[in-house]
């Protein structure tokens, strides 16, 4: 009993470091006051000076088609990615999961002036296509990753009896393979979106004059100081992702309760 509750303790003391500033950054996004630790009253004027920011507004508008187009083209290479290393020889397959490791474990910084430099290489200008393509190629690997458990869960001979009963092997992989794959998909997009979102460091070496992400217009913005726009920021990214991994997680919870 003692040892539960010294669990417990431990947990809770745990998710408070962990949440605790970000309560306080949400809490602090309605102050009327500029400077965090002086409260003055509850206001939403932060939020509609936000919405008002063109430059903000701009930079949302480019974070979101980097983000969207990143994870889906991420996707779609990831999962066949995934299938190949999948049906390899296990030499291969061990060979190809470690090769698939190295970006994960890759500084950022490693990565975003290695692909600066390919860039520079091929003189291609840096803008809207190098910084989709920096984060198409640091999204893969976790596509992989996400998908290749739902593979090794598969039951092999799944693809195999769809043919036997007249399936073609196209067939047989979008009708039945796919949707077992489907939650692995999808786990690999939303980490996909949410990375691309959250980066920097490979934006910030990878964009061009004129295109800025979110993450790169904040840093900009703290250099004359944190204002309370960047809490009111954050905290709708904060509770957009929040809102859509708890969608998620109740239609997990539904099809279990099916299942």
């Amino acid at each position: 009993m003692v040892k539960k509750h010294i669990a417990r303790g431990y947990a809770f003391l745990v998710y408070l470091f962990l949440y605790l500033p970000i309560f306080l950054m949400i809490l602090y996004s309605f102050n009327d006051s500029r400077y965090g630790g002086n409260w003055s009253g509850f206001t939403l004027k932060w939020y509609s000076d936000l919405l008002r920011d063109r430059s903000i507004m701009e930079s949302l508008y480019t974070t979101l088609i980097v983000a969207v187009t990143a994870s889906v083209v991420s996707t779609i290479i990831g999962t066949i990615s995934a299938v190949a290393i999948h049906n390899m020889k296990p030499k291969g397959k061990a060979l190809m999961s470690s090769l698939s490791y190295i970006p994960m474990v890759n500084p950022d910084i490693v990565i975003g002036i290695s692909l600066l430099s390919l860039f520079v290489l091929f003189n291609m200008k840096l803008g809207y296509i190098t910084l989709i393509l920096a984060h198409i190629t640091f999204n893969i690997p976790y596509v992989i990753f996400a998908v290749l458990p739902k593979l090794q869960q598969l039951n092999p001979n799944i693809e195999e009896a769809a043919m036997d009963l007249g399936a073609t092997p196209f067939q047989a992989f979008f009708k039945v393979v796919l949707p077992e794959l489907m939650p692995g998909i999808v786990t690999g997009a939303l980490l996909a979106f949410t990375l691309s979102i959250d980066d920097f460091i490979v934006s910030f070496f990878t964009t061009g004059s004129g295109v800025s992400t979110l993450s790169i217009r904040i840093y900009s913005m703290t250099k004359r100081g944190v204002s309370p726009m960047i809490n009111a920021l954050s905290s709708i990214l904060f509770v957009s992702v929040l809102v859509l991994m708890l969608v998620l997680q109740l239609r997990d919870n539904k099809k279990e309760e099916i299942n």
